[in-house]
């Protein structure tokens, strides 16, 4: 398989990587970019664990061929360690949203996706913009709770 270069933006920081134009996003971001936040789950898009965002919307990284991305902009996992922290990461804690912790890196930036474009979701919003993401661990109800709780922190201070 021939190698090429594909820049993009990551978390805000233009970024190349020479890989495969086939290898999916997952890779190049864990592989080449070291940035091992997003998960590998089911290499079928069908579970959400890789989920980044990607120009503003929610996409699994496993099923998208890096070169898919040449010249736009991917926000991984990593793009919520703020000082402060992101008040999803504070409100996961809070609402103790994860159990062993797999899924959350996805299901936090399919919620974050949702927060950009939807200051205050109801929880069918939220709902639908999780219904991609599995937790097998059974903390549904504690992940709605915190979307919730960060979706009301981020309306009080206006963000």
């Amino acid at each position: 398989m021939a190698e090429t270069d594909v820049a993009f933006r990551v978390n805000g920081e233009d970024r190349t990587v020479r890989t495969g134009a086939d290898i999916p996003l997952l890779y190049a971001l864990r592989e080449e970019l070291g940035l091992k936040g997003t998960r590998f789950g089911c290499g079928d898009a069908a579970c959400g664990a890789c989920t980044v965002i990607l120009d503003g919307v929610a996409v699994t990284s496993c099923d998208l061929p890096v070169s898919a991305v040449a010249g736009k902009s991917v926000e991984t996992v990593e793009s919520l360690d703020t000082d402060p922290p992101h008040p999803l990461i504070d409100a996961a804690i809070d609402q103790q949203a994860a159990q062993c912790g797999y899924c959350l890196p996805g299901i936090l930036m399919a919620a974050k996706a949702l927060l950009d474009r939807n200051e205050q979701p109801d929880r069918a919003d939220i709902i639908a913009a999780l219904d991609g993401n599995l937790c097998r661990c059974g903390t549904h109800t504690r992940i709605l709770k915190a979307v919730e709780q960060a979706a009301g922190i981020m309306a009080e201070a206006g963000e």
